[in-house]
């Protein structure tokens, strides 16, 4: 006689509900955190942006006097001294990354990536002193040089040789960018396969062309460190206030003193006493939120389209390979 089949119960694990429970209370509270941010800043920048509506983005005055307010010469100075500082700081922070991973001997390995790390925690203001009493006299010295061989005529090297500008922000940024770039990049050129390295060199590769493959497969994690120093350019007050010069200009030269989102409201908020100055001060932190997700939409996207062509790669080179 066939005796009729028991399944087991499912036996439901206490401790894994909790834990995931708990994972998911995390998670919603840093969505409320960046929810309650959001609320807050349109509270306070709703006067600014009944009156002003999208004008905000394209004027160019700044007058808290006459109540006068356009935040395109902060919008242009971020994304400017932003570019400067990605255009400086990602060759050179690949550079160390593939040093410290691929070439360096073991015992030189660990000390240069803990100074590499170190540079990552001095704080913002110290960058900033630094800034302004190392690097602007060096700043200035190559301004003068430059216009002494005639270069003045380009609108990008016209203006006074005042040393503190849209340049030395720029430099001042890249420097606070670069050990984001070795650091994270070093980490994904280590998560590389070795198999990788000795297939290249196997089949003929010179040293430069296992890089090259090894570039090729932590595309999309460079992409991550790059947006991730990115958006620190984008955010950095103290630093950028210290030396750019503080001025609403929208100009074409490097030379030229400037003003960012962040450090105009770094440099006003203190001092702002109508409600309508406040306002418009909180409408730029709120658009400076809205830059900021809009370039981290962007990169993702960009990193799952790079995921995508590497993987079509990877599967093509699996088809035609013998």
């Amino acid at each position: 006689m066939n005796q009729p089949l028991h399944h087991p119960t499912r036996v439901v694990n206490r401790g894994d509900r909790l834990f995931r429970g708990i994972l998911g209370l995390f998670g919603l509270v840093v969505l409320a955190i960046a929810l309650l941010i959001l609320v807050e800043l349109w509270e306070v920048a709703r006067p600014s942006v009944e009156r002003f509506g999208l004008r905000f983005l394209i004027e160019t005055q700044w007058d808290p006097v006459r109540e006068q307010f356009g935040a395109l010469p902060f919008v242009y100075g971020t994304l400017v001294s932003s570019l400067i500082a990605i255009l400086l700081a990602v060759p050179l922070g690949l550079g160390v990354a593939f040093f410290l991973s691929e070439m360096a001997p073991r015992w030189l390995r660990e000390p240069v990536s803990f100074l590499v790390e170190l540079l990552a925690a001095i704080p913002s203001v110290v960058y900033g002193l630094w800034g302004l009493f190392v690097l602007v006299p060096i700043i200035r010295s190559l301004e003068l040089a430059i216009l002494r061989t005639g270069l003045s005529r380009v609108p990008l090297f016209s203006g006074a040789p005042y040393g503190i500008g849209m340049l030395s922000a720029g430099v001042v940024l890249a420097i606070m960018i670069v050990p984001t770039v070795a650091a994270v990049s070093r980490e994904v050129f280590r998560a590389v396969p070795d198999s990788q390295r000795e297939a290249a060199l196997a089949l003929g590769a010179t040293r430069w062309e296992a890089m090259k493959v090894v570039f090729d497969y932590g595309r999309p994690g460079i992409v991550g460190a790059v947006v991730l120093a990115w958006g620190r350019a984008l955010g950095e007050t103290m630093a950028v206030n210290m030396v750019i010069g503080n001025q609403p200009i929208i100009s074409a030269s490097l030379f030229s003193p400037a003003h960012t989102m962040a450090s105009v409201i770094a440099s006003e908020f203190n001092e702002a006493v109508e409600p309508m100055h406040v306002a418009a001060l909180a409408e730029i932190g709120l658009a400076l939120l809205g830059l900021t997700f809009l370039l981290s939409a962007l990169a993702r996207l960009l990193v799952l389209r790079v995921e995508r062509r590497s993987r079509g790669r990877q599967a093509a080179q699996g088809v035609t390979s013998p």
